[in-house]
């Protein structure tokens, strides 16, 4: 029977700061725009670390189940690794996207947002079809691209509309820098399976690049967002506070630039989400100031 430690792992609290981050963007862009909710907010936070912990879940189950974690090099998985029954690991699922929903109708609720319920649903039903289902679209090289949708683009740009009701183009700027971090956990993430996925048919966007250019394309997802902050500096100065996190980047990027592999990389996963959540802060910071 899986222990409490068990089920914490397998929500997989180390990309949580990915739910997080673009809901602190997009707060200070709204902020900017004079139209900042801390209750607002707090309602797109709750929303995005339900959908977050969901899809963890939801992923642990359909691999699980498909036998792809049977093999790891990573943290052994609650249905792959026989800790929990298939059955408890989509009940938590279930659940989990089913508080996300539930708050997500109530943000909607006290914004009058209520066309978002449309984008809503289809965040959902992309949560689970990232490895769920007959044609896991996270088993055809496109996980890297519904991340960049979801936990970059809408989950910025939504936590601002829902407050400011207008968009500003550094919320948009965040919104694709946090964007392409988030993706850059998941591209880490698959680069340590390259190994193994390619065994069993999980066709990541790792396997297709091959791992040379994987890697390079990790280290563009975690510099260009650098980038974008700067960009935002020409409106909002305090932006440049992100630039504190340079050494950070060249820290992450030298280990995967140099072929660390297996549990290596566990470190740089862990570390980039860190990083994920300080540009989170410090560029919500600086476009609210």
């Amino acid at each position: 029977m899986a222990s409490l430690s068990d089920w914490l792992e397998g929500a997989r609290l180390r990309t949580l700061p990915a739910a997080v981050s673009p809901v602190l963007i997009g707060t200070g862009a709204a902020a900017g725009l004079g139209q900042a909710s801390v209750p607002r907010a707090l309602l797109a936070a709750g929303v995005a670390l339900a959908l977050q912990v969901g899809v963890n879940y939801a992923n642990d189950y359909s691999d699980g189940v498909r036998g792809t974690d049977d093999v790891r090099t990573g943290p052994p998985r609650l249905t792959g690794g026989g800790k929990a029954s298939p059955g408890a690991v989509k009940r938590a699922a279930l659940l989990s996207l089913a508080v996300g929903a539930a708050l997500g109708l109530v943000l909607v609720a006290v914004s009058g947002t209520w066309w978002l319920l449309a984008l809503g649903a289809v965040a959902m039903i992309a949560a689970w079809g990232y490895t769920g289902g007959s044609h896991p679209y996270g088993y055809l090289g496109l996980g890297e691209v519904g991340v960049f949708l979801f936990f970059g683009l809408m989950a910025t740009l939504g936590t601002t509309w829902t407050q400011a009701l207008e968009l500003s183009w550094p919320a948009w700027a965040g919104a694709v820098g946090v964007g392409l971090i988030a993706c850059a956990l998941l591209m880490v993430n698959n680069i340590r399976d390259i190994p193994t996925d390619s065994q069993v048919g999980k066709t990541t966007l790792a396997v297709r690049l091959g791992e040379r250019r994987a890697r390079l394309t990790y280290v563009a997802m975690i510099t260009l967002p650098l980038v974008l902050a700067v960009a935002c500096a020409t409106v909002a100065p305090w932006s440049l506070l992100t630039l504190m996190l340079l050494p950070w980047v060249v820290r992450l990027a030298l280990p995967v630039l140099r072929g660390a592999t297996g549990r290596d990389l566990i470190a740089v996963l862990r570390d980039t989400g860190l990083l994920e959540l300080g540009y989170g802060i410090l560029l919500g910071v600086g476009l609210a100031l």
